[in-house]
């Protein structure tokens, strides 16, 4: 699966890159996953899997439970009416809400097997997943009832987010710090509901507020960094957490606003996602190994967490996004040989071509690091959505 593919600079590179994903994600990912993953005793998704998908441990992720149902239901909206994935998306939404919720309309984060919770966070990330997985469900079978929950969730999520004193504090407050997670999550998930539920006032303002603060406060093009963390002010702090650099997720956060600037036609969007691109993969593509660095330093100095030069399997399905819909945009070509470059080395040392999907966790050489291909961070998500979108969007006839 690694072999080097012609650059999508022809209608006929174009369809074969196409096909590549398309025949990947319907022929190794999904069936890697399902109906394995399915938990036919109590509902929703067994997604902690080894190699050859046995099961390592049966807790279950809130997040994996919504994203999961997600990626399920986009794939009956747009591929096919395959009565199987809509029955295995509505376990896991039934599991939402049979068992995911406090008692406060908050949603867990880590629960057992039989819904038992496990653990719950002060931030709001599960609500979010489940917003999307509500609406993709509301366009597969036209339920009110999901679509009500989608917005419902959505507004609960940015409240808890973005109301002063709402979210209990992290620290002292002494050091305050506003984050990039928080607007890259409700920049997509407004695109999501939108997609499938149509769009509002609400979702507009949120989708134009979020990417307004990605711009003002943490893109910095005098020193082509997208900061993960800053002072409230957009100031970087100049410690440990305020330096430390995401290339992944600014990758990420990226093409979520290329693809508003190309619903919205907006020329400058797109520009600002593509330079986000630029500066993060300047600083994240390891000039040694290859493959994207999970951590870096803006200022170049040492990073604290010990995994910082690791190869995580997510942020290189989001490069595969984020070059493929650069390229798209743009034409230019060096958007292709990125494309090309981060899917020849993700493909050479991710992919199991024995058991099928990719392995997690890589060293820094490319070795792998464990043999997990789906843990309580790792489900059906980050590399089925990649597939998807790098499918879709090759799929589509283009002038060249």
């Amino acid at each position: 699966m690694s072999t080097a593919l012609p650059l999508p600079t022809t209608p006929a590179a174009r369809k074969n890159l196409a096909e590549f994903y398309r025949k990947t994600l319907l022929e190794d990912a999904l069936p890697f996953w399902f109906p394995r993953a399915l938990d036919t005793k109590h509902g929703g998704y067994l997604h902690c899997l080894n190699r050859d998908g046995a099961i390592v441990d049966t807790d279950k992720n809130v997040w994996a439970q919504g994203r999961s149902a997600w990626m399920l239901l986009t794939l009956y909206n747009t591929v096919e009416k395959n009565p199987d994935w809509l029955a295995w998306a509505e376990s896991g939404l039934q599991f939402l809400d049979d068992h995911c919720f406090d008692t406060d309309g908050r949603m867990f984060f880590h629960v057992a097997q039989d819904g038992t919770p496990i653990r719950k966070r002060r931030y709001a990330y599960s609500e979010s997943f489940a917003a999307i997985a509500f609406a993709a469900h509301a366009k597969a079978t036209g339920n009110q009832r999901s679509a009500q929950r989608a917005l419902e969730l959505f507004q609960l999520f940015v409240h808890w987010n973005f109301t002063p004193g709402q979210m209990p504090p992290k620290d002292t407050g002494k050091r305050p710090l506003i984050g990039l997670a928080p607007r890259m999550i409700t920049l997509v998930t407004a695109q999501e509901i939108r997609a499938n539920l149509g769009t509002t006032p609400l979702l507009e303002e949120w989708i134009t507020r979020c990417i307004d603060e990605i711009r003002t406060l943490f893109c910095k093009p005098d020193i082509r960094a997208v900061m993960e963390c800053v002072n409230p002010d957009g100031s970087i702090s100049d410690h440990f957490d305020g330096r430390t650099l995401n290339p992944g997720h600014a990758i990420e956060g990226a093409w979520f606003i290329m693809h508003e600037g190309k619903i919205r036609n907006d020329a400058s969007l797109v520009r600002l996602g593509c330079d986000m691109l630029d500066w993060m993969w300047e600083r994240g593509w390891d000039k040694e190994f290859g493959g994207l660095l999970y951590f870096c330093d803006v200022y170049g100095k040492p990073v604290q967490e010990y995994w910082q030069n690791m190869k995580f399997w997510w942020p290189h399905n989001e490069a595969l996004i984020a070059t493929a819909l650069a390229y798209d945009l743009t034409g230019e070509e060096h958007y292709a040989l990125k494309h090309e470059q981060v899917r020849a080395w993700s493909f050479q040392h991710f992919s199991d071509p024995q058991h099928g999907e990719w392995f997690g966790y890589l060293n820094r050489d490319g070795s792998i690091s464990s043999t997990l291909k789906g843990s309580l961070w790792k489900s059906f998500f980050h590399h089925p959505r990649a597939l998807w979108h790098c499918w879709q969007i090759f799929a589509q006839e283009k002038e060249i």
